[in-house]
């Protein structure tokens, strides 16, 4: 979309400064705790891009606040690696890079604010390539010495961040976004919950590059088949989000032209976990 149409789309440039009134205006606090997802187009002509939507963040939350995203790691060897023709993987696990916390590029898939945010003096980010970018305060707290397995369960940065009170926002990006929800997905107890295993290279204490094993809650297909109650080609996260909206968990509201949403991370896990429970039946 070019920058005629995005100014049109929000009655002018969404400043740095405009940004932050429409934050406050929907409820991001000073001192929060704030885990973010961003589509930056829905939010009309944002001179600067990344930097004026962190740098607005940052103004609301202040020196108390901390700002949260999933980075993953874009180069990630596939789940199916395993599957392969035993020479693939041979050739693969010879010389396939080690994830670097510091080097290893982020997930395309979330936009440019996650690696915007990793790039910024003191981030941190986790040493897990399942990796989640953390800066402020409670930065440490949220993304140092993550548990290897389970990373979304309750010792990992999602459980932290519910256990820390924190918040999550939804800034211009759709509901399916809220990957917290894949944290209430490690803990509700429902027939049929599917996990992954990846096989990954990193970097041993020493430096080395070594291969390890780490198995998670299924977070490509879901952990679970939602098909008796989502609708065909429908994110889960998108019913159940709409659902607790619904229920009146959750605010609304505008920032520059984009429609966001501001969730308590404990309610919204609470209400997924409910929601799973309640809906996925034995098939």
């Amino acid at each position: 979309m070019d920058e005629q149409a995005l100014l049109a789309r929000s009655r002018g440039p969404v400043t740095r400064s405009r940004m932050a009134r429409d934050l406050a205006a929907l409820g991001v606090r000073d001192g929060d705790t704030l885990m973010f997802h961003t589509q930056l187009s829905a939010l009309g002509y944002v001179p600067g891009g990344p930097l004026t939507v962190i740098g607005a963040l940052r103004d609301v939350l202040g020196d108390a606040g901390t700002l949260l995203a999933y980075s993953g790691w874009n180069d990630q060897p596939p789940a199916e690696l395993g599957e392969w023709p035993a020479a693939w993987q041979d050739a693969v696990r010879a010389e396939h890079p080690a994830f670097d916390p510091v080097l290893s590029e982020g997930t395309h898939d979330n936009g440019r604010l996650p690696e915007a945010l990793r790039h910024m003096p003191g981030a941190r980010r986790t040493a897990h390539p399942d990796s989640f970018v953390a800066l402020g305060a409670r930065a440490a707290e949220l993304v140092d010495d993550v548990p290897w397995d389970d990373p979304y369960g309750s010792e990992g940065v999602l459980g932290r961040l519910v256990a820390r009170g924190g918040r999550v926002l939804l800034l211009g990006a759709p509901l399916d976004a809220l990957t917290l929800l894949h944290h209430a997905e490690s803990l509700a107890q429902a027939p049929g919950k599917r996990y992954l295993t990846y096989q990954v290279p990193v970097l041993d204490e020493h430096g080395e590059r070594v291969w390890r094993t780490y198995w998670d809650v299924d977070t490509e297909d879901g952990a679970f088949s939602y098909g008796q109650a989502v609708p065909e080609g429908v994110w889960p996260f998108t019913v159940i989000a709409q659902a607790a909206l619904a229920a009146g968990i959750g605010t609304s509201g505008t920032v520059g032209a984009g429609e966001s949403h501001l969730f308590d991370a404990a309610e919204l896990v609470r209400f997924g976990v409910k929601w799973i429970e309640e809906h996925i039946r034995q098939p």
